[in-house]
């Protein structure tokens, strides 16, 4: 199986995300991100910042009835495997393979099988604001031996984005699904949406 780096890549930028996605991710239960921007987005919308970054793992707004009954064994196991109090755990990071810019539902809805929200989480997004969410398609990729690092104050607050304080290695990751499975997502997410570019 293919390596994602050389021995001397590293990685500083991140993608908070809620810790029970970064677990689905992590396990290949999912390779789609839905996002719609935190409320300290500039313009109050996601931006794709970086093509490559960490899953950085949130517990704040993170709840049972956000996502479906199917998925809260994950959500227990990661309340239970939670770092100590000012730690976070970083064992994975994506490569951006696809950004779907969606504004209608029934697209959205039909996407249910490839990710952990619940209906309701999604069409709450949605509607928030403007109508529509972005479908960002990612390969996942493992690293030999997690990295725990402070939760730093500048980490803090509603934001997608952070750089981390230093950067971390790469080297010897694996893809979490191989190449034949990504694509045959990538197939099938062109047949139901039209593929997009963030500005």
């Amino acid at each position: 199986m293919r390596q994602a780096t050389d021995e001397v890549a590293t990685l500083r930028p991140a993608l908070k995300e809620w810790a029970v996605i970064c677990r689905a991710l992590a396990l290949g239960r999912q390779a789609i991100l839905l996002r719609k921007g935190g409320v300290a987005e500039p313009g109050g919308g996601f931006e794709l910042a970086h093509r490559r970054f960490w899953l950085y793992p949130t517990y704040v707004h993170q709840q049972r009835g956000g996502i479906r009954p199917e998925a809260e064994p994950l959500l227990e196991e990661v309340e239970a495997d939670r770092p100590p109090q000012g730690r976070v755990r970083l064992s994975h990071f994506a490569d951006v393979r696809g950004v779907y810019d969606v504004r209608d539902l029934p697209s959205l809805l039909v996407l249910a099988p490839w990710h952990v929200w619940s209906e309701e989480t999604v069409r709450s997004r949605f509607a928030y604001r403007r109508p529509g969410l972005y479908v960002v398609a990612v390969q996942v990729w493992r690293v030999p031996h997690p990295y725990e690092v402070p939760e730093r104050p500048e980490y803090a607050g509603c934001r997608s984005w952070l750089d981390l304080a230093e950067d971390l290695p790469t080297a010897g990751a694996q893809p979490v699904l191989g190449d034949d499975a990504l694509r045959e997502l990538l197939r099938r997410l062109d047949t139901i949406l039209n593929p997009t570019a963030l500005a």
